[in-house]
């Protein structure tokens, strides 16, 4: 296999209502079917008018500028000082929502476009129903990744290619079996294409020749694709977005019990991460003997009999003073918090019958 990656230079200015597929035409008079055109989002954006006006420079243009992002964005990734991680209402997670500031007259920014995937079907079809070019076309942005420094070109929308190449189920040439292996071919196409277009070059379109697939007829299920599943993301907040919502949830903690018997070393290390908060003199026993545990259970009024066999006694410094108790109960909670983070539910229970200050946890 051999590529060629091919600029097209020549397209020139943009403006809102210009007819892309002509301006390719025009300037790539040597497209061929079977091409893979790499289209950068902003010269489609500035075609379908994804452009606002803002003022040139100083506070209002800040102002104006967070209005849009607040606008195009879904939810807030990750923040630090004036850079924002989003989710755009397309599901794409970018820096600043994909809004550029850059080839574009300094009253105005772009906007990605509302669709891409649909953009670049619109695009492939003008191609085919007015200049007989049965191509592909993916719509690129660069983006930044996580992990690793520098940008890199990535697709936005696609018509005409899978965007994902799924190898599950191949075999190595070592006979092990795939079984994860997925790779973001349109993502890679974009990359490559990135490579000839350049940022200052003024070549927003690229030519990549001779990749080994053949068109679809349809346009397929688009860059959409790409986009990871929520309750699949194990990163879908940054670490101080993440520990906020840690302890929004500690502020409102469930009582519950674990459904099989928790990890002694895991109610340890609880205990352990606490113990420099607490009140002096507070102690938390995680009672370990089956026979003083079911005795202790026999006396506690309530006891949850599908609770499994965990238990820890927190006592109080003595003697105990109203604000104590207070504290006591902070302290309490904050334990209950370090048991969350291991994964562990617990269920505060009343005393024992003759020490009204001691709580009771069953896990």
């Amino acid at each position: 296999m051999s590529l060629e990656i091919m600029p097209v230079h020549g397209i020139g200015h943009v403006s809102e209502g210009d007819d892309l597929a002509a301006m390719i035409a025009s300037a790539a008079p040597w497209l061929r079917d079977g091409d893979i055109l790499v289209v950068t989002s902003k010269i489609v954006s500035k075609s379908e008018g994804r452009l606002v006006d803002v003022p040139a420079d100083g506070p209002e243009r800040l102002a104006a500028r967070a209005e849009v992002l607040a606008a195009e964005t879904a939810r807030v990734v990750a923040a630090r000082g004036a850079t924002r991680i989003v989710q755009t209402h397309h599901g794409f997670v970018m820096a600043a929502a994909g809004i550029d500031a850059s080839n574009v007259d300094k009253t105005r920014l772009v906007l990605l476009p509302v669709d891409p995937d649909a953009s670049a079907r619109a695009l492939r079809a003008a191609l085919r129903r007015r200049h007989g070019l049965d191509v592909a076309v993916i719509i690129s942005d660069t983006m930044g990744r996580p992990w690793r420094n520098g940008l890199t070109d990535v697709a936005l929308g696609v018509a005409g290619l899978n965007a994902v190449h799924d190898h599950r189920g191949e075999v190595d040439p070592y006979g092990n079996e795939l079984e994860l292996t997925q790779m973001a071919v349109v993502d890679e196409l974009a990359a490559a294409g990135e490579l000839v277009k350049g940022k200052c070059d003024q070549v927003p379109v690229a030519v990549v020749r001779g990749y080994p697939t053949t068109a679809r007829a349809d346009d397929g299920p688009g860059a959409r694709a790409l986009v990871r599943e929520s309750s699949l993301d194990l990163f879908s907040l940054g670490t101080a977005e993440a520990r906020a919502v840690g302890l929004a949830d500690a502020a409102g903690l469930p009582d519950g019990t674990c459904p099989t018997p928790p990890d002694p070393a895991a109610i340890d290390r609880a205990i352990a991460a606490v113990r420099p908060a607490v009140a002096p003199g507070t102690v938390f026993t995680h009672v370990t003997d089956t026979t003083a545990r079911d005795r202790l259970a026999g006396a506690v009024p309530g006891w949850p009999a599908a609770a499994a066999s965990a238990l820890i006694l927190a006592a109080p410094p003595t003697p105990v003073d109203p604000f104590g108790l207070v504290r006591f109960g902070a302290d309490v909670h904050r334990l209950r918090a370090a048991l969350a983070a291991e994964g562990l539910p617990s269920a505060l229970l009343p005393p024992p019958p003759g020490t009204p200050a001691t709580a009771v946890l069953a896990l």
